[in-house]
């Protein structure tokens, strides 16, 4: 219900937005289900065009499940979201990865990998040089560790964000925000940080 009602919200200023989306899991009476496979993918993509009601997704990524490099390498999954970038249903593609060998192998094949990083988690920092070293595109999820970063003051969160946001790597963070001021403030300190 999620794309349907964003969906509503963009109508008359879709170009005004940047939608990224997943693939590759699914939910049903509420437990998770991973298929990556072509036809999967191709009807994944075709569904969140007609709930969002539009004609193209930004950037397209595969939910990883922990088992990257069988993604990447055996299943054709990254081949499929190649073909449906080839016919103008997504523009950039890429996975969300849950591994370092993965992050580093994704690098290479694809536009956009999105990564784990913030002050307590950098161990897939080798993950963001090689997005450098390749020009990939870099999404940083769970930069401040999901909301348990002891943030107690305004200058934790300018710390917290610091470290992401000043990586020559990274190209955008993602975070998670409770209320319309959280955003805000959010928003506010990544425009200090970055100026």
């Amino acid at each position: 219900s999620s794309e349907r009602r964003l969906g509503q919200l963009l109508k008359g200023q879709r170009n005004r937005w940047v939608i990224c989306t997943k693939v590759g899991e699914a939910f049903a009476g509420g437990k998770s289900r991973y298929d990556f496979s072509p036809r999967v993918i191709r009807t994944s993509i075709e569904a969140s065009l007609s709930r969002l009601s539009t004609e193209v997704l930004d950037i397209v990524l595969i939910h990883s499940n922990g088992d990257d490099i069988r993604i990447i390498e055996q299943l054709g999954t990254l081949e499929a979201l190649a073909r449906l970038q080839q016919e103008g249903l997504v523009r950039a593609i890429g996975m969300s990865t849950k591994t370092v060998a993965g992050g580093i192998a994704a690098a290479g094949c694809c536009d956009v990998v999105m990564a784990t990083y913030n002050p307590e988690q950098q161990q897939e920092e080798p993950v963001l040089r090689a997005c450098r070293d390749a020009s990939t595109g870099v999404l940083l999820k769970k930069v401040l560790n999901s909301g348990h970063l002891p943030l107690t003051a305004p200058e934790d969160l300018r710390a917290a964000l610091r470290l992401p946001l000043r990586h020559p790597g990274v190209s955008s963070v993602i975070i998670g925000t409770l209320s319309e001021n959280h955003l805000r403030d959010n928003v506010s300190t990544a425009r200090s940080i970055l100026n």
